[in-house]
């Protein structure tokens, strides 16, 4: 049975974690999930590496909602470069999932965005698992989590 970490955030202002659950339990059998939510976007390295080393997680979501002040964007590239440092020091997989606040116009397209990408990324975290093919047909294809895809180039 294949393990999935799902690191989230108190901070985050939609929950990201819910939603990333009901995919997976939709599209996956054979799945656990752990969750480990902590305080802000700066501890989701540490509870990701705890994921994987502690409880054992084939594969780790990281999800968090930057706010949209300047300090917020360099907490979130801080956080990133935590992420992928954990990547390289355990040689598995986090799929950093990131809403920041001032990508939408309002609160409902927030929510919105925060739902559509977090479900968008849980099926990719499936395909990594169980059909890593699947994405190696999208490759060059401009795929886009939560607003509308780019498409590839002409």
């Amino acid at each position: 049975m294949k393990k999935i970490g799902i690191a989230d955030t108190t901070f985050a202002r939609y929950d990201m974690a819910k939603a990333a659950i009901d995919e997976i339990k939709k599209n996956a059998t054979n799945v656990k999930i752990e969750r480990y939510t902590v305080p802000g976007i700066k501890d989701l390295p540490v509870a990701a590496k705890k994921l994987i080393e502690e409880k054992k997680c084939d594969i780790v979501m990281a999800l968090g909602m930057p706010g949209k002040e300047a300090i917020d964007k360099q907490c979130a590239h801080e956080a990133s470069l935590g992420l992928i440092a954990v990547q390289l020091l355990t040689n598995r997989h986090i799929i950093e999932v990131f809403v920041h606040e001032d990508e939408a116009k309002d609160e409902k397209e927030l929510k919105w965005l925060a739902d559509k990408r977090t479900r968008e990324h849980a099926l990719n975290v499936i395909a990594l698992l169980f059909n890593p093919e699947e994405l190696t047909k999208k490759a060059g294809t401009g795929q886009r989590q939560g607003f509308e895809d780019a498409g590839p180039l002409p």
